[in-house]
């Protein structure tokens, strides 16, 4: 079985960024569905942040991180990244990569069969 480490969360102020890295034990891309980045502040439920498909050709964001957050992947290290700009408080919370099988939906953390530990992220104001 695959396993996954994320990496890059740390403490920043508003408006700084930080770059989470995922990477996989073993080829992660082709064989799946796609990856996905979610969040879970305390007390909250995980949400989803991005996504992308298994070949790379759609990627995917939460609208209240749009325009914010990017990912990519390099299949060569099998890792997918989180470039994450103009951070706010909200964006507060542990950071979780995760894989999902073909035909699920990104969004639905349910559907993902493998996460990671997951990474704190923390944006003060």
């Amino acid at each position: 079985q695959v396993h996954l480490q994320e990496s890059g969360g740390g403490l920043v102020q508003t408006g700084e960024s930080l770059r989470l890295s995922c990477e996989a034990s073993g080829r992660i891309f082709g064989s799946n569905g796609g990856m996905g980045w979610f969040r879970q502040a305390p007390g909250k439920e995980r949400e989803a942040v991005a996504g992308i498909n298994s070949n790379g050709n759609s990627l995917y964001y939460s609208d209240s991180v749009k325009g914010r957050f990017t990912t990519s992947r390099d299949t060569a290290r099998n890792t997918v990244f989180l470039q994450m700009n103009n951070l706010k408080p909200e964006d507060t919370g542990v950071y979780y990569c995760g894989i999902r099988p073909a035909g699920s939906a990104w969004y639905i953390s349910e559907a993902y069969t493998t996460w990671g530990q997951g990474t704190q992220v923390t944006v003060s104001s």
